[in-house]
């Protein structure tokens, strides 16, 4: 007998948003406070631009970042967490406890001759 469990609309939003791969890390990246482009590019190797700027888009439709453009030359562009994104601080936090307990990583290699 399969018992079936109903999943929470509001759940499975939640999820359609959190789980798309590279947005956790940028959520994670810009709870340090206001970032420009280059810089959470530069903390999220092999993120590439075109997906870190859809995913910013993403992320700004629904009410987690907002866009600071600021009226100088040349033009600075910051990026900022809502109220609604720093919110996510203690999901980030929890989901980094259960990664440090059970996810496993490589060690990495020693070099050869030491």
């Amino acid at each position: 007998m399969t018992h079936r469990i109903d999943m929470c609309p509001r759940f499975e939003s939640a999820f359609e948003i959190l789980g798309k791969r590279w947005t956790g890390l940028i959520i994670r990246v810009m709870l340090s406070g206001p970032q420009r482009f280059k810089d959470i590019a530069k903390n999220i190797p092999h993120l590439s631009d075109r997906v870190l700027t859809g995913r910013l888009k993403e992320l700004e439709a629904d009410g987690i970042v907002i866009r600071h453009v600021y009226p100088e030359t040349p033009v600075r562009i910051e990026y900022e967490l809502t109220e609604k994104g720093r919110d996510l601080k203690h999901v980030m936090d929890a989901v980094q406890a259960w990664a440090s307990d059970w996810i496993e990583m490589d060690e990495p290699e020693e070099p050869k001759g030491k």
